[in-house]
């Protein structure tokens, strides 16, 4: 599936953005909901209440809002059943928004955002008839709650693929000349390696899984590629974004993607790219190429209204209780996918797309295979683990037969990421 950004969307997109989740004070809207109703919708008690941490001018929350409208739509919610609280702080404000919205009668309750958790847990050990969900969390299992979930998509597997659409367009650059150690020495480490940039939120386990998959992905394509990840230390932070792509482009970055929300990294590759430099941006959510027209390539994107779909199904069902309480799904069921590719990627680029995406759905394709890459030149083991808690000790080990696997709700570990090893390859600021 394809990511279909609407024209007001993109136009709003275009425009610069106002970091979300940061000392701007929260405002709600509720009440609101999609602007098509089905025609046949359902008659249920209850209502479903939603915390979002930005509202639709900003990619993340945008997609998540996309997601909730069309499972609605599809299961004839209407939308008086729905509330809404856009721009919530991951703080107290949050608490008190899932507190309001059960007040008004809501008996599901959703956030959007990691730092939504803590405040989503507090509430639901008060509200025992309340489930509430709090998406990207990690922490439901070991709640102790019966009503507090997690959900995330196994996003890694569109980074990988976003990945594979860098790579062949490396590829074209090397294969033509445009990028060499003559023409672009600052393109080249040392080794000779071709440098590719990362602009990422924060250094969690999330946002690493991502940034490993998609550095996976071009490695497939070059295999001789270096990635320079640099931190913003915010979701969505429109100028930080920008100028952290920039310094990337200073740095001689050929391909730049982003674990980030807003538009500043691709309209600083933009601008880059008019100039005549040979540099190109694989984005995040939604399509970049409003901004972006000659240098983005695709982006990685999710389509939440799989997972919508089935809780709001549950919650129909008077089995809200029931929903996983992780869950986590990707390629298989169509819950991630690339945006349309840009009229820059290299020639083949949707054929290879195609035919790595069928690799993973059939499994035979392992985003994580350990053979392909390598941990203070070593590969990972059975016997390498991650500590969930951060305690010391690992929790869990999730190498089995030649692979990691990330996000795996089937084997009873968390539906959240927990990749959070640097592999040789990658330079994460984090760690200097």
């Amino acid at each position: 599936m394809k990511k279909v950004l609407t024209a007001a969307l993109s136009a709003l997109l275009a425009v610069s953005m106002a970091a979300c989740g940061s000392s701007t004070p929260a405002s709600e809207t509720e009440g609101e909901s999609g602007n098509t109703e089905t025609t046949d919708t359902v008659e249920t008690d209850g209502k479903i209440g939603v915390i979002l941490v930005g509202d639709e001018n900003e990619g993340y929350t945008a997609a998540h809002i996309e997601g909730i409208k069309k499972a609605a739509e599809d299961l004839g919610i209407s939308s008086d059943k729905i509330m809404w609280k856009y721009m919530i702080e991951e703080n107290q404000a949050c608490a008190d928004a899932a507190e309001d919205l059960v007040d008004q009668g809501a008996t599901l309750v959703i956030s959007n955002s990691y730092g939504h958790q803590t405040y989503m847990q507090q509430v639901a050990a008060d509200h025992e008839d309340v489930t509430f969900i709090s998406m990207t969390g990690d922490t439901a299992a070991n709640s102790g709650l019966a009503n507090f979930k997690n959900a995330f998509n196994q996003t890694y597997q569109s980074r990988y693929v976003s990945g594979i659409v860098g790579g062949m367009k490396l590829a074209e650059l090397i294969e033509n000349g445009e990028v060499s150690p003559e023409k672009t020495p600052d393109a080249y480490t040392a080794d000779g390696d071709v440098k590719i940039g990362y602009v990422g939120a924060f250094p969690y386990a999330e946002v690493v899984s991502g940034f490993t998959a998609f550095y996976l992905g071009v490695k497939a394509i070059v295999p001789n590629v270096h990635m320079i990840v640099e931190y913003t230390s915010s979701w969505a932070d429109q100028v930080a974004e920008g100028t952290t792509a920039e310094k990337l482009i200073a740095d001689g970055c050929v391909i730049i993607s982003q674990h980030a929300d807003t538009t500043g990294a691709p309209s600083a590759i933009q601008a880059a790219n008019e100039s005549g430099k040979p540099v190109y941006s694989v984005g995040y959510n939604v399509s970049m190429l409003e901004v972006a027209p000659k240098a983005a390539l695709t982006s990685a994107s999710n389509d939440w209204s799989v997972y919508y779909n089935y809780a709001f199904t549950q919650w129909l069902a008077g089995k809200a209780m029931d929903i996983a309480v992780d869950w986590s799904e990707g390629y298989e069921t169509g819950a991630v996918n690339v945006t349309k590719l840009g009229d820059s990627c290299a020639a083949g680029t949707d054929a290879k797309v195609a035919e790595v995406e069928a690799a993973i759905k059939d499994g035979s394709l392992n985003v994580f295979d350990v053979s392909t890459f390598t941990v203070n030149g070593a590969e990972l083991t059975e016997k390498d683990g991650c500590d969930l808690d951060f305690d010391g000790t690992a929790d869990i080990f999730p190498v089995k037969d030649g692979v990691f696997y990330e996000s795996d709700t089937k084997d009873g570990f968390r539906s959240a990421p927990y990749f959070s090893f640097i592999i040789d390859g990658i330079d994460s600021n984090s760690n200097n």
